[in-house]
């Protein structure tokens, strides 16, 4: 079942400050959040960086995808100015810096796993290998309670990327993200050895939610932006949701 937070600011600071820099991460911080969902792709180098976008010209100016640029050219790129003035010079951090980040402040990750077209298996495996390493301390130890423990939950829409997580760290728990619920939902999960579904909650019905729930696995809703439509899934026994307006949905709501 779901032990871990309940309110999680979607890719950090949500629509106050320019996702999944560290800028953001200091933003969801301040207004008390001790839970982000981010994103994580490999750059040319094979080293994780945390971006939505495979591809540049949203959030950080430039032609071209992540692919094609090593991590060290990626963080010397700009993905704060588009958001405002105030943001410019914040640049792509790793993946590295911002586990290092939460870690330092208490916060709990939901680590996406967002391969670009093609390397599904590669970024399943690396980021599952970087978090290995990164939380080996964590692993020696014998872990009851993964939330309380501070380790992440992966997530992905990629079946490929979370089954290479799996076999890469499977101390480490893993989430599948969903669009739509589909009818072979359950062998999905089993397969992977997953605790959780993550998915849309546009697409969620009262049914698919208490299906999930009596079968015992753990249910987080993206990306929900209005309180009364938290309070109406919430009384469907969704356990988590992830939000934009971290202004209107705080980290105590509900």
């Amino acid at each position: 079942m779901w032990t871990y937070p309940k309110i999680i600011a979607h890719r950090g600071g949500g629509v106050l400050a320019p996702e999944n820099t560290l800028a953001a991460f200091r933003c969801g911080a301040a207004h008390g959040f001790r839970a982000v969902e981010f994103d994580v792709m490999l750059a040319k180098d094979g080293v994780p960086v945390v971006m939505h976008d495979p591809a540049l010209g949203r959030t950080v100016s430039g032609a071209g995808g992540v692919a094609d640029y090593t991590s060290h050219a990626l963080m010397q790129m700009d993905a704060g100015a588009w958001f405002g003035h105030a943001f410019a010079g914040e640049c792509v951090p790793t993946y590295e810096q911002v586990v290092a980040f939460c870690v330092d402040n208490g916060i709990w990750m939901n680590v996406e796993i967002k391969p670009v077209s093609g390397f599904e298996e590669a970024t399943g495996r690396v980021v599952a290998q970087y978090t290995k390493r990164l939380f080996a301390d964590v692993l020696a130890r014998d872990v009851a309670d993964p939330a309380r423990a501070g380790l992440p939950l992966f997530s992905s829409f990629s079946y490929e990327a979370v089954q290479a997580a799996q076999r890469a760290a499977p101390d480490i728990p893993r989430a599948l993200l969903l669009d739509r619920i589909p009818a072979d939902w359950r062998s999905k999960l089993d397969a992977l050895g997953a605790v959780a579904i993550d998915t849309s909650y546009r697409n969620l019905t009262e049914a698919q939610a208490r299906a999930i729930k009596d079968a015992g696995f753990g249910l987080f809703c993206y990306t929900v932006n209005e309180p009364d439509r938290a309070r109406e899934l919430f009384g469907w026994g969704v356990d988590a949701i992830c939000t934009d307006r971290i202004d209107l949905i705080g980290p105590r709501f509900g």
